[in-house]
């Protein structure tokens, strides 16, 4: 285990911040981790993943603890599903296409989606009409104060709309070591609910899609709408689809019948933050090197040498200006460090 000084974080992060690490350390293994938390001589510790879904704001003036460590498990199937267990730091889309190649459904419409798979329940990230929590068995957590390892089971986890225990009581308590699955092998239950993966299937001309299908296309529309964090920096999208109540709906849909939604459930309905925010007129604007992409009005990105807190103030200044136009008040979805 080697400790490094004064390391650029540029690298570590999606967004392409460069906050310098006071002291760095790569972990590769479970027993790595346990005695970088041990340690006594970095009393400060900052848990650092992919770097998918953060804003870095600051230098940091810890221990930054990189969890790369790999591995993936197939520990029971039987005809229909298979559970695997797989380590944190696997990078998430290439443990999406593995199981694409073992025919294993269940999570393709999450095709792309950056981040290392141990950051996924944390945000219960999800995508085209699916969440992590529709095929999470458990995941396995380092806890940070005595090292100890818990099992997590779905319920534990308390999962919302990207949303978690980890974000909440369990934030800053537990690292995600292992996440387990379980999967479909044969009668896979599709989601094309989503209209422009439907759209996009329809120009394909596939009309009896296999999940191979369904992740291509999610594939071709994100990479249509989402820039390459490789080539302009980004966190994803920024904010959170705001949930009205059915109350709350019918007033906002008697204002603006044009409006974008999606039904949750009965009683929620979700407006595009992307459509609130295009509205606005931010779409495609740039305050110096921070801005808002020029297809995708949710993704704040980097044009070179943003800081975090220029990307910070943008957001604020969407925010306000989103809930003074409709009244609704729009939440970043992205772990912002401060």
């Amino acid at each position: 285990m080697r400790i490094e000084k004064n390391i650029s974080l540029k690298k570590h992060n999606t967004f392409g911040i460069d906050a310098k690490a006071k002291f760095f350390c790569e972990i590769t293994s479970i027993n790595e981790l346990k005695n970088a938390l041990r340690r006594n001589d970095y009393p400060d510790k900052f848990i650092l993943s992919g770097g998918s879904n953060m804003l870095i704001t600051k230098d940091i003036e810890a221990l930054v603890l990189y969890i790369n460590i790999k591995g993936k498990e197939i520990l029971e199937e039987d005809d229909d599903h298979v559970y695997f267990k797989i380590m944190a730091g696997e990078v998430w889309h290439d443990m999406v296409l593995w199981c694409l190649d073992h025919d294993f459904g269940g999570l393709e419409n999450m095709s792309l989606i950056p981040g290392y798979t141990g950051t996924a329940p944390i945000q219960n990230i999800g995508a085209y009409g699916v969440e992590l929590k529709d095929s999470f068995v458990s995941c396995e957590a380092m806890n940070i104060a005595d090292q100890s390892i818990r099992s997590f089971s779905k319920d534990d986890c308390n999962f919302g709309y990207r949303d978690s225990y980890f974000k909440n009581e369990g934030k800053g308590k537990y690292i995600i070591t292992s996440v387990t699955f379980k999967l479909t092998k044969r009668n896979h239950k599709l989601n094309t609910s989503y209209g422009a993966i439907e759209d996009e299937l329809e120009r394909k001309g596939i009309k009896s899609p296999t999940i191979k299908d369904i992740s291509n296309a999610v594939v071709a529309i994100r990479q249509s709408k989402l820039p390459d964090p490789k080539e302009l920096g980004n966190g994803g999208s920024f904010f959170k689809n705001p949930v009205l109540s059915k109350s709350e709906f019918d007033l906002f849909r008697a204002k603006y019948p044009e409006a974008k939604y999606f039904k949750v459930s009965d009683d929620e309905l979700k407006i595009p933050a992307g459509w609130l925010i295009e509205e606005c007129g931010f779409k495609g604007k740039r305050f110096g090197d921070a801005g808002v992409h020029k297809d995708q009005a949710l993704v704040l990105v980097n044009y070179g040498n943003a800081t975090g807190a220029e990307i910070i103030d943008l957001a604020q200044k969407i925010i306000e200006i989103v809930f003074n136009t409709f009244g609704i008040k729009i939440a970043p979805e992205v772990n912002i460090i401060k």
